[in-house]
């Protein structure tokens, strides 16, 4: 299962690459946090290790580490904003739930 991206969360990536000045890719990943257990992280990829896997979509990659990959794998990423506020939703289906301040997911 791959990992997507939605044309208004690809757009915002281009952007924050271009605006970073480093690494031609996002990386996506998840870190043990908060009251339900995993939390994503978002960073830019400066490198890619060994056994990472790449996804590209709108013309943006996206490098997920084997570990998270488990947790991501058909998650599709939109970017939205809502009146001052811009985020991204990660639309997940491996999550079966999320805490009340929704920081962080089990599955």
């Amino acid at each position: 299962m791959s990992i997507t991206l939605t044309a208004a969360a690809a757009d915002h990536v281009r952007k924050f690459l271009a605006k970073q000045g480093k690494g031609d890719a996002l990386r996506l990943g998840v870190k043990t946090t908060g009251c339900s257990g995993y939390a994503y992280t978002v960073d830019v990829a400066e490198r890619i290790e060994p056994g990472d896997k790449v996804y590209e979509d709108h013309g943006v990659k996206v490098v997920v580490d084997p570990k998270s990959l488990l947790y991501l794998a058909g998650m599709e990423i939109d970017y939205v904003k809502e009146g001052l506020n811009a985020e991204f939703k990660f639309n997940n289906p491996n999550v079966k739930n999320t805490c009340g301040c929704g920081e962080s997911f089990s599955v």
